[in-house]
């Protein structure tokens, strides 16, 4: 019934006004409160099924008395009922007129009173909405509601069987496979069908994307999977997808409709029409009577015969002024494929993992440049609490908050003068400071009940964001977690919960997903991915060979170069001559990756001075994207040149320049995180819990870069280049068996 009524009665305006709610468990409390306090002759939880309109319906009421003819709807709230939106409320009074419906059919009865109960769980007082209706009536809006959504339901189960059908024949979009893309696609294939979780390390030019979408759709009918989400880390990731369902769609047989919807799930930065609005219908004229045109939108964007991108979706809402954003959010209801950023499957909020909870959907996943899901994992589920925001508020707040904004300010000043000894230096704390935590359970009470009461205040709400995201965390704080105070200044102190080992938040996405696949061209060692992930035990790791020959590329050590801190001033003019000396033999396009600015800045100008014949240029920090474009573009000249960047940053990885627009790189750095003392934390965390602290602090990731950096060299079948690893190091079997094994399987010129 709550799915019915959530498709067929919502109504008026989209309203994401600040309202105070009640959590869950204060849902659930103040639920049981009300039926307790009903007594002798009413059914709790009373069980309502039934037919209509060809549909089986089920529910519970919350509280049934056959003697009274009375049926009750509870819904729980905190503060001035006013602040209900009225589309809210408008599908409270339908969930109950429908479950009214359902019980005067299932008991026999001609009428029956209803009672729609608000519980202020705030002030533990109820708010009756009561009426008497007619059990023909109650059918009758049933009737209309389920016609509604059978016709639906109808068109849904149609699309399921064309598309199940299309899909198990589906046609693959070239003549032949690249070499070992083959061999990829099998991979993926059984990996769906048997619902495992693979690590897959898939070297560059195999056809990836295209490689892992084409077996995944295919596999669905057979797995019988509802849904396929393909996750990325990069906007450039997601258009690869996207171009790979055209050559998909463009190579079925005509003229039969394409039956894959498929959504492309943008931010809602850039979706908004109306950036300088907020979100209700008071404010944004594609907010107002949403709900009313939805079904219009919503049916047109179903049977549209292209990929639902933000383009497209703009469009469709425009043709029925409603937000884009938000028809893209409903229709990830509706959609078999969803291509997204991984922060749609994987943060506190994820979209995905909740649809699929909630419609019990057995939902395959793939992450694509799955080797950034560590970082990115780590910075879901990591908030900072700023002294400074607390401060500008508590001058001018009203004076039924200054308590508690007071007694949080003496617990700021109480952690200040603990650390008062390490200036700015950041300080890394085992534990929470108690009674910071302490009053800003007190402040969120505070600030919940007065905005419960009053009218909005959007500096006051930002503080409760604040404390609610960081409290959030502060409760599930552990071994995974790691506290940092910073004081910069005076009045400008901050509070940060650090994740340092994702797997306990991430573990349950993945447990609820019916088939898990994450690939790139670096994932090795898969254990180091399974352990920080937190995938199964079981979780399989399979590492393709690369389709490139061994003789296409030359990879030159440098066993008299030293980069550690300690060398490397005497390293910048042999690296210079090492640069000018490869440039001469054979000009063209190269990218020289050092560890910082300031490593690279010397080196740039030693090869000035001493090779003023060999074209430079040098990536700078802050570049904005249209400098990073200028900068990609210089690989598309004719004339060669040495291109200066920071090993880690935006020209590292995901950049493809074949032929010869890049034909050779230069890895002046083993790509180690800095010694520092949150790495050493980190360091020791992971030696506790692993017994791979060092390998999984510094090494992995650092070699990782290394590897995704000289990626970028060889691209198709036809490139030839070269690569130098600068440094000593680099000949160590430690560290030579964490990058690509097909990089060695010829004699390296020394």
């Amino acid at each position: 019934v709550r799915t019915l009524c959530e498709f067929a009665a919502r109504e008026g305006d989209l309203d994401f006004r600040y309202t105070p709610a009640p959590s869950a468990e204060e849902g659930i409390a103040g639920h049981q409160a009300i039926q307790g306090k009903r007594g002798y002759g009413y059914k709790s939880e009373y069980s309502l099924t039934g037919e209509c309109m060809g549909l089986e319906l089920y529910g519970r009421a919350d509280v049934y008395n056959p003697h009274a003819g009375l049926l009750e709807e509870i819904k729980t709230h905190r503060g001035d009922l006013s602040r209900t939106r009225p589309h809210q409320r408008a599908l409270h009074l339908a969930q109950l007129r429908a479950y009214g419906a359902l019980l005067c059919r299932q008991e026999k009865r001609k009428s029956l009173k209803l009672a729609l109960v608000y519980f202020d769980i705030g002030k533990n007082r109820e708010t009756p909405v009561t009426e008497t209706a007619k059990a023909d009536e109650l059918w009758q809006e049933l009737e209309a509601l389920c016609d509604r959504y059978r016709l639906w339901a109808e068109q849904e189960a149609h699309h399921r069987e064309q598309r199940d059908i299309r899909l198990s024949g589906l046609r693959f979009p070239f003549k032949q496979f690249r070499p070992r893309q083959r061999q990829l696609a099998e991979t993926v294939y059984k990996n769906t069908i048997k619902g495992d979780t693979l690590l897959l390390e898939a070297p560059t030019g195999l056809g990836k994307t295209l490689g892992a979408l084409f077996p995944a759709l295919m596999a669905m009918p057979a797995a019988k999977h509802d849904r396929l989400a393909y996750l990325t880390c990069r906007n450039t990731a997601r258009q690869l997808a996207v171009d790979a369902i055209e050559r998909l769609r463009a190579a079925q047989e005509e003229p039969q409709i394409w039956p894959l919807r498929t959504l492309v799930l943008a931010s809602k930065a850039d979706a908004c029409e109306h950036p300088d609005k907020a979100c209700h219908g008071e404010s944004c004229p594609l907010a107002k009577g949403f709900f009313d045109r939805l079904p219009d939108a919503r049916a047109e964007a179903a049977q549209a015969d292209t990929t639902l991108t933000q383009e497209v979706l703009a469009k469709i809402a425009a043709g029925h002024d409603i937000c884009p954003y938000f028809l893209a959010q409903e229709m990830a209801r509706w959609c078999d494929l969803v291509v997204g950023d991984v922060n749609r499957m994987f943060d506190q909020s994820a979209l995905l993992h909740g649809l699929t909870r909630q419609n019990n959907w057995k939902t395959a996943i793939l992450v694509d440049e799955a080797h950034n899901l560590v970082d990115r994992g780590r910075g879901m589920y990591s908030v900072q609490l700023d002294q400074q925001r607390l401060l500008k508020i508590r001058k001018t707040a009203p004076k039924a908050l200054k308590p508690h904004l007071d007694r949080t300010a003496r617990a700021w000043q109480g952690v200040i003068r603990d650390h008062l000894e390490t200036g700015a230096t950041p300080v890394f704390l085992d534990n929470l400071p108690p009674a910071l935590t302490g009053s800003l359970q007190g402040l969120v009470s505070g600030l919940t009940d007065y905005l419960a009461e009053n009218p909005p205040d959007l500096a006051l709400q930002e503080v409760l964001f604040e404390s609610v995201a960081f409290m959030k965390l502060a409760d599930s704080f552990g071994e995974h977690s790691l506290c940092e105070f910073r004081r910069e200044g005076r009045g400008r102190a901050s509070l940060s919960i650090q994740n340092l080992v994702p797997a306990d938040f991430l573990r349950d996405r993945f447990q609820a997903a019916a088939s898990v696949l994450l690939f790139s061209a670096t994932l090795s060692p898969g254990v180091y991915y399974r352990d920080l992930l937190g995938l199964p035990e079981d979780t399989r790791f399979t590492s393709l060979p690369s389709p490139f020959r061994a003789d296409q590329l030359r990879v030159n050590f440098t066993p008299k170069i030293s980069t550690r801190q300690a060398h490397r001033n005497a390293s910048v003019e042999p690296i210079a001559a090492l640069i000018a000396q490869q440039y001469r033999a054979r000009p063209g396009h190269y990218l020289a990756f050092f560890s910082s600015f300031k490593y690279l800045n010397e080196v740039h100008a030693a090869l000035g001075s001493h090779a003023p014949d060999v074209p430079q240029r040098a990536q700078y920090s802050a570049m904005n994207p249209q400098q990073r474009r200028e900068f990609l573009a210089g690989f598309r000249e004719e004339s060669g040149s040495v291109a200066f960047a920071v090993l880690g940053g935006v020209f590292s990885e995901g950049i493809d320049l074949p032929g010869d627009q890049l034909i050779g790189a230069f890895v002046a750095t083993l790509g180690l995180p800095p010694f520092d003392a949150w790495h050493e934390i980190l360091k020791h965390r992971l030696q506790q819990r692993f017994g791979a602290g060092y390998e999984y602090t510094y090494l992995i990731p650092g070699l990782q870069k290394v590897a995704q950096a000289a990626g970028r060299v060889i691209r198709t079948p036809d490139d030839q280049g070269v690569i130098w690893l600068i440094d000593d190091r680099f000949l160590q079997p430690q560290i030579s068996r964490l990058l690509p094994g097909w990089w060695f399987e010829t004699e390296a010129a020394e």
